[in-house]
Order: structure tokens, then C-alpha cells, then sequence
């Protein structure tokens, strides 16, 4: 029988927030690693993790970067750590995979297709930006897209999967990406029972309804039956909604400054804060929260004695 706890993954600092929209973004590689300590310590099973560049905090995809953070974590911490592959819409494929395939972690994250990943909204609200890169990093987004085609998640999957052992969050932006996922099954490329994050509130991708976490999970059942774990994330103001939703569907949860930078009304301190925040609501529902091990038992993880740093 399937565990029934919840999975709580902390996405630490991504690559869609600047460091001007919240003084608490973490960016410095020393600042990413207490950030996740902290995080795993309030109670994140699993970490996720992208790397800035520790001059001005854009996104970078530099491995030596995510070295100064990646082994200062797993020595303070049991957490699974789960390492992008999707980097940002500016980098290549080799780029974004660059980190992953020298540091062979247990786990990363794997978009399930091609998609617009609009950011330039976020120009909508007045503020000093302390760097140029920010608003051009936005404003990019309105004429390029988040490039992930099929040859290109089949190489993933062979690259990472079949030679470093590597499991993955399939990250599924839209109905059809659940599709992708499935042809991929089909084929043979993906072991044992995938583990899904559906993702909610991205401009290009579906939109943070519960109608749409109901229709999402009911195709997943449709093409999966039992055989699948779903986690579900919703950016900005959605996120404590939608992934309370999700825990009293039998899924797991995502928080983390990557996803939201809110406590509640206020701006999250910490990812810590949204931590604690998500593990309250889940008692209050007498659901249980998976420790590290439990989580590496329920999605057939290698262990992290068998990374790369």
C-alpha cells in the first residue's frame, strides 16, 4: 500500500523572482544554503534548487556555483536534493544540464514540454530595481519560450535517468504535458511510478483554479490509474490554496520563494516561514508530513550516498 504522508518540497530560490521584488530572496550561495538547512529543518523532505550568480543574483546555470551550496547542504541536512533542469528560458539545453549531470543527484525536476513562460507582467508594478538584468530578464520573456521538445526530454530522460540513476519531478504546466508524460511511460522511459508536480498560476500555462487541480488529477488518474504521486505548485498569491487543495486530495505539497514570496500577507522572512506555514495547515487536516528517508522509500530514490558532491 502507498504512504499516505505528505511530501512537503522547498523550491529555494529559482530563477523567476530578482533579488528587488524581496530582500529575503536567498541568492548568495552561502544565503541558498542556510535558506535550505533552514527549510529542511522546519520540515522539507525534499529541496529544490537553482543557483544565481553571487555577484548580482541573476540566474546561472555555472556548475561551480551549485557547488559552493550542494555539498553544504547534504552535510547539514537529510533532505533529498532535487536540482533544476529548467534553469530559465535564456540558457540551452547543455547549459541547464550542465550542474545535474556532474553533480548525478537523486532527484530533478524535468518540464514536461515546450511552453511561453511569461514573466513580464511582473513590470506591472512600480519599483527601483537594483540591477539592469532584472527588468530585461522579464521583458524577455514576452518573445522567447521555455524550450523543452520531445528529443530534448528524451535525452533528459536517457542522460540523467538511465546513466546517473537520477529520478525526476515531472513538471506538468498543462493538461497535455500529463499526455507527454504518459506517451513517455509507454515507451519504456520512465521507471517505476512517476512522481508528478502539477503546476498552477504560470502566464502560458493552465491557471490556478481548483477546478483545473480537480481536471488535472482526474486526467492523471484517467492515464496513470494508482500508479502515479502528485505534488502540486502555485505561483504568487495561489499557493497555500491550491496546495491545500492538493494535501486533501492525497497529494504533496510544494512552498519555497521560488514559487511565492508571501507569508500570508506579509513577505516571507525565510523559506522556512512557508514551511512552518504549509506543516501547520497539515496538522490541522491530522495529515502526516514524510521525513527525508520516508520520502526516498515512496518515489524509489537511489540515496543520497550516491550523488555526485
Amino acid at each position: 500500500m502507498k504512504s499516505k504522508k505528505v511530501i512537503i518540497t522547498c523550491a529555494v530560490t529559482g530563477s523567476v523572482h530578482t533579488p528587488s521584488m524581496s530582500p529575503h530572496l536567498p541568492w548568495k550561495p552561502e544565503d541558498i544554503a542556510s535558506q535550505a538547512i533552514e527549510a529542511a529543518e522546519a520540515g522539507a523532505s525534499i529541496l529544490h534548487l537553482h543557483a544565481r550568480d553571487p555577484n548580482d543574483g541573476r540566474p546561472t546555470a555555472d556548475p561551480a556555483v551549485f557547488m559552493r551550496f550542494l555539498p553544504v547542504i547534504k552535510q547539514a541536512s537529510a533532505a533529498v536534493i532535487n536540482i533544476s533542469t529548467g534553469g530559465s528560458s535564456a540558457m540551452s539545453l547543455e547549459d541547464r544540464l550542465a550542474a545535474a549531470l556532474q553533480a548525478q543527484p537523486e532527484m530533478c525536476s524535468l518540464n514536461m514540454g515546450s511552453m511561453n513562460f511569461g514573466l513580464f507582467p511582473a513590470l506591472d508594478k512600480p519599483r527601483a530595481w537594483q540591477h539592469a538584468w532584472e527588468p530585461e530578464l522579464l521583458e524577455a520573456t514576452r518573445n522567447t519560450i521555455f524550450r523543452n521538445t520531445f528529443g530534448d526530454i528524451e535525452s533528459i530522460l536517457k542522460r540523467l535517468g538511465e546513466g546517473c540513476g537520477t529520478r525526476f519531478e515531472f513538471e506538468c504546466y498543462d493538461v497535455g504535458h500529463l499526455y507527454t508524460l504518459a506517451h513517455f511511460r509507454d515507451r519504456g522511459l520512465i521507471p517505476g511510478t512517476p512522481f508528478i508536480q502539477f503546476v498552477f498560476g504560470v502566464l502560458g500555462g493552465i491557471g490556478a483554479d481548483h477546478e483545473n487541480l480537480a481536471h488535472m488529477k482526474r486526467i492523471a488518474d484517467k492515464l496513470f490509474g494508482e500508479d502515479y504521486r502528485f505534488s502540486v505548485l502555485a505561483a504568487g498569491r495561489h499557493q497555500m490554496p491550491m496546495i491545500t487543495m492538493a494535501a486533501t486530495l492525497g497529494g504533496s505539497v510544494r512552498v519555497g520563494l521560488e514559487d511565492s514570496l508571501y507569508n500570508g500577507r506579509e513577505l516571507a522572512k525565510s523559506n522556512a516561514d512557508q514551511v512552518r506555514r504549509i506543516r501547520t495547515i497539515l496538522d490541522g487536516l491530522s495529515l502526516d508530513v514524510a521525513t527525508p528517508d520516508e520520502a526516498r522509500a515512496m518515489l524509489g530514490l537511489k540515496g543520497g550516498d550516491r550523488v555526485a558532491f
